[in-house]
């Protein structure tokens, strides 16, 4: 009796498969990655603890309110936007850039309103700008 030989295959593992899955692991991990560190800075707001300064008559007042409208001298402003703002401080600066101008925002008023009042005043030409703050409570 003649037995007949198996042939045997060579046996091999296919690694394309498994290549294209790698490659497609590191694509997803680089695009996923962040690569910007993001920072937080801790910011502790000073007091102001100085004297008082003494009134002056001839000044121009901006008074914030914490909706984000405007008074200038005590005469609230129609809009609460940069064109009133700018033409009412506008006539104001006729009579003067040298004037003290002074800020004073409600605590809740936005970073923003502030920065539109101090934006407007250094466009028309105001230099001497303060800003008014509160003594701090003492416990």
């Amino acid at each position: 009796m003649k037995f007949r030989r198996q042939r045997l295959d060579e046996v091999s593992v296919n690694l394309t498969p498994l290549i294209d899955v790698v490659f497609l692991l590191l694509i997803f991990f680089m695009v996923s990655t962040t690569f910007t560190r993001e920072t937080r800075l801790g910011v502790v707001l000073p007091e102001a603890s100085g004297l008082p300064q003494a009134e002056m008559t001839d000044q121009v007042e901006v008074v914030i309110s914490a909706a984000g409208e405007y008074r200038i001298n005590g005469e609230q402003l129609v809009r609460a936007d940069a064109d009133t703002l700018r033409s009412a401080l506008l006539a104001l600066s006729r009579e003067g850039t040298d004037r003290p101008l002074m800020i004073t925002a409600d605590a809740d008023s936005s970073h923003q309103s502030v920065v539109r009042v101090m934006d407007v005043a250094g466009q028309l030409g105001f230099v001497n700008i303060t800003i008014t703050t509160q003594e701090p409570a003492t416990d």
